[in-house]
């Protein structure tokens, strides 16, 4: 391995992307505390990432650009180490590229600087956290040192470098803005995952039409860095969706089916889509050559994680579960699927946000079978399907419109009778003027589900 200490000191490093999640916080960090010198550009302001920049004071040797991007900062550096979420044409990039300096990001960086490391890489529009978290469990209980990171709240990848050894095994998730730098980087994980694939994301892949196919092919461009630098060595297990969906692989390519589940395992996981889940998580045990009691137990014990499909409580005989990461309304049907009764309008459904420019129809067309309520958050997402769903009203369905996430969630539980079951699923994005990310977004609901008297 090499020494990463050496490579990150003394380097002039300009990092795009300082953001409020955390997860960027742990790499700069990182960085300043292997020498180098770091600059840190954003273009929100410094009293919008106050928060960020407070964490950070200790450190002498990090400087801010803030507000704005400047050529210079790009011309003058080892490398760029660029943010999930950078535009595909960021002309800051692409004079860092003509300036011929190299632009990295950090699960691709971490990759190049660990090579002895075995990298499970976990992709997809849904299923991502869910899967890469039982695979990492599982590894866990088979004495296997793993580590997890990638787009997981509460990791970062440099850091890992303190800590892996070689020949451990890392599980990244990876969304398809973190696979551009392995694209750039021509390199692909050892054992690479794709779960499934649905449109996600065309307010950053530049279309709003889903005809034109363009945003589509650009998404799927990007996700497809998982297994395109595999080697012949290399494996790629594909979700029970995906099969048939992937082309000119070099890897052995394995497909994932719910019949490879037991139906005498107990599981906890609701839904078809956390089915679709654990077959992928069990292939990648069995190409592990992990115990199938091994693989049994973890699957059996395996819970809800946070956002996803997870029930929080029950209050006064009402069930509700918070499925916060839903931002697709894809993920949404399939929420409504998991713990809703066709033969009973018992889901009293919270839903919008922010908007992602996604087809909202079969969500829509979804929403009767299973809602004796709808509770609308006010957003710019919302206002694209309010009309249609306020008409369900001439089907006895009752719908409201909140702003402001309290009042959407006080609205659901007073409306929500016993034996109902609050279903919050979004079907949009966080991002707009309430929340600062999904993750607030997620902590905010269930603040106030645990209030709820």
């Amino acid at each position: 391995m090499q020494d990463y200490k050496d490579f990150f000191k003394n380097k002039k490093v300009t990092v795009v992307g300082l953001g409020l999640l955390g997860k960027r916080l742990g790499d700069i960090a990182f960085l300043a505390e292997c020498g180098a010198k770091v600059l840190v550009t954003d273009l929100k302001t410094r009293k919008e990432l106050e928060l960020s920049v407070k964490k950070l004071k200790k450190y002498k040797n990090i400087t801010y650009v803030l507000g704005e991007h400047r050529f210079e900062d790009f011309d003058s550096c080892d490398f760029v180490l660029k943010g999930q979420g950078v535009a595909l044409d960021s002309p800051y990039i692409k004079y860092a590229e003509g300036k011929g300096i190299p632009v990295e990001m950090d699960e691709s960086l971490f990759a190049k600087l660990a090579p002895k490391v075995k990298i499970i890489g976990v992709t997809g529009t849904r299923g991502k956290s869910t899967t890469t978290i039982l695979i990492y469990e599982i590894l866990k209980q088979a004495g296997i040192r793993a580590h997890l990171g990638g787009n997981i709240k509460g990791t970062a990848a440099l850091p890992l470098l303190k800590e892996v050894k070689d020949w451990d095994v890392v599980v990244f998730e990876l969304s398809s803005w973190q696979l551009q730098g392995f694209g750039e980087a021509k390199i692909s994980p050892h054992i690479s995952v794709f779960t499934n694939f649905m449109p996600d994301h065309m307010n950053y892949y530049g279309s709003t039409a889903l005809t034109t196919g363009k945003a589509l092919e650009r998404y799927f461009q990007d996700k497809s860095y998982i297994y395109k630098f595999q080697k012949k060595n290399d494996v790629l297990v594909l979700g029970p969706k995906m099969k048939g969906k992937v082309y000119d692989t070099k890897s052995k390519v394995v497909n994932a089916s719910l019949k490879n589940v037991p139906k005498s395992w107990k599981i906890k996981l609701k839904g078809k889509h956390n089915m679709e889940n654990i077959a992928v998580a069990i292939e990648v045990a069995r190409v592990l050559k992990i115990p199938e009691k091994i693989i049994k137990k973890v699957v059996e014990n395996f819970k809800a994680i946070f956002g996803r499909l997870e029930f929080v409580r029950e209050v006064k005989g009402i069930k509700i579960y918070n499925d916060n990461s839903s931002t697709t309304p894809e993920a949404t049907v399939a929420a409504l699927r998991a713990v809703g009764n066709i033969k009973k309008r018992k889901v009293v459904l919270i839903m919008g946000g922010d908007n992602k420019f996604l087809d909202m129809s079969k969500l829509v067309d979804e929403i009767p079978t299973y809602c004796s309520k709808v509770v609308l958050f006010k957003e710019r997402g919302t206002d694209t399907i309010r009309d249609k769903v306020f008409d369900f009203k001439k089907k006895g369905i009752d719908v409201y419109e909140e702003e402001g996430i309290l009042d959407t969630v006080e609205r659901a539980f007073s409306v929500a009778k016993k034996g109902e079951t609050i279903l919050y699923s979004p079907a949009f994005s966080s991002f707009g003027k309430y929340f600062i990310n999904e993750y607030d977004r997620g902590e905010k609901f269930m603040k106030i589900v645990k209030n709820l008297k």
